[in-house]
């Protein structure tokens, strides 16, 4: 499958998707052209899992040839971008700014978005980065210089064309600095109320969606049925699911990455195991029937066969719409999450069980899913009382006069 198309600005542009089965990503997208400083002949390519997103890279680079910008420009990371460019983005600032800025820059931008291409960066990239940054604790001033200096970068980048609008320029993240403040002391008050309520969302995406996909709704059950993050449930092979035991191997997350999303190792790195509870389980063994004899599909992809994230959910169902309409305003996807393991903790699951569930570093994080309602204060007070003022010997405090010393 090969294409040639001329470009204005002297530079011509080649290209083709080649199908190799035997690859772990089938769908090589090349692009050739010719230097227009030098005259050499270059070559880009890279790795896709099916035709469609082959296709859409490709797109996005004819688009930026179109302009005038080269394909090894068009790829640039952010990283070696705002390297290059970072005397510009900063130009006009007091001195005294920049230090704040430059931390920002090579302590959280650079870790959390340094290696996408910086035409790939997405406002849903850069809302879940600063969440990140919050739920890392960092201050508020430590998150506005972060972000500032981001804004700047990208900024620069439309001035260059290589971008037509500044992702980075995310609004309200100082009310999401409130929310996670809330998730950090007590993230049950951000689970949905019950069951009903889940399959009403899920069944509101679903209308929702461009041709009414049912794997949408499915995606948000198994994910708050399981406790896991919407990468995990992207990651889910059908190798993965014991149907004796009807236990989940949690092995894998979908990411953000240079070219796409990926597969890698879930967060902390460790296999978790999960229980399928049995109102999910035939929705689970659909999943696998429909997956074929392959034991290394996936159990949930896009209605086109693609990686599923929290950004492709999101704009696919028109999430934020679709919670408004249902007055759930606060529900963000990580939040199926925080719905699922506060089912489990008030279903009398142990701290120490459920944190092996939940696949938390410490326990401290496990235990704020375990705040008691008023109820169970109040009995644990009786049970107290009775263990202090047993039946057969109740407890006087009357006290008995001392008597005195003699002389």
């Amino acid at each position: 499958m090969a294409n040639t198309e001329s470009i204005p600005l002297g530079v011509r542009l080649s290209t083709d998707v080649e199908h190799r089965p035997d690859r772990r990503s089938p769908y090589r997208a090349r692009v050739r052209w010719s230097d227009p400083e030098t005259g050499r002949r270059r070559s880009l390519s890279v790795g896709k899992d099916n035709q469609d997103e082959a296709d859409r890279w490709i797109r996005g680079i004819t688009e930026a040839a179109a302009i005038g910008i080269t394909p090894d420009t068009a790829t640039t990371s952010l990283t070696d971008y705002g390297t290059a460019n970072m005397d510009l983005a900063l130009r006009g600032l007091e001195l005294k700014t920049h230090d704040p800025y430059l931390a920002g820059w090579r302590r959280r931008v650079i870790p959390s978005l340094g290696h996408i291409p910086v035409r790939l960066i997405t406002n849903g990239a850069v809302d879940r980065t600063v969440h990140g940054w919050i739920a890392d604790q960092q201050s508020r001033s430590t998150v506005k210089n972060s972000l500032a200096v981001l804004v700047r970068v990208m900024e620069q980048a439309v001035r260059d064309g290589l971008i037509t609008v500044n992702p980075a320029r995310v609004t309200g993240w100082q009310r999401e600095y409130k929310q996670a403040e809330d998730e950090l002391d007590n993230p049950r008050a951000l689970a949905l109320r019950d069951w009903p309520t889940l399959l009403r969302l899920a069944h509101a995406l679903v209308e929702r969606s461009h041709g009414n996909y049912q794997g949408w709704g499915e995606v948000v059950v198994f994910a708050a049925a399981t406790a896991a993050r919407i990468g995990e449930v992207s990651g889910v092979r059908v190798c993965d699911i014991d149907t004796t035991n009807w236990i989940w191997t949690v092995r894998r997350q979908t990411t953000p990455a240079p070219g796409g999303l990926i597969d890698k190792n879930t967060k902390g790195k460790r296999a978790r195991h999960v229980p399928i509870v049995e109102d999910i389980r035939p929705l689970v063994a659909e999943r696998i029937l429909a997956a074929g004899p392959d034991p290394n599909a996936r159990l949930f992809t896009g209605p086109r066969g693609g990686r599923i994230s929290t950004a492709v959910l999101r704009d696919a169902t028109h999430w934020d719409e679709v919670v408004t309409s249902l007055g759930l305003e606060h529900l963000r996807r990580h939040d199926l999450r925080h719905t699922g393991l506060t089912w489990f903790a008030d279903a009398g699951v142990p701290a120490h069980v459920l944190r092996k569930i939940a696949g938390h570093g410490s326990l401290l994080t496990t235990q704020r899913y375990l705040h008691p309602d008023m109820s169970q204060i109040t009995g644990a007070g009786t049970a107290l009382t009775a263990h202090l003022n047993p039946v057969h010997a109740p407890l006087s405090l009357t006290l008995q006069p001392v008597p005195a010393r003699r002389r």
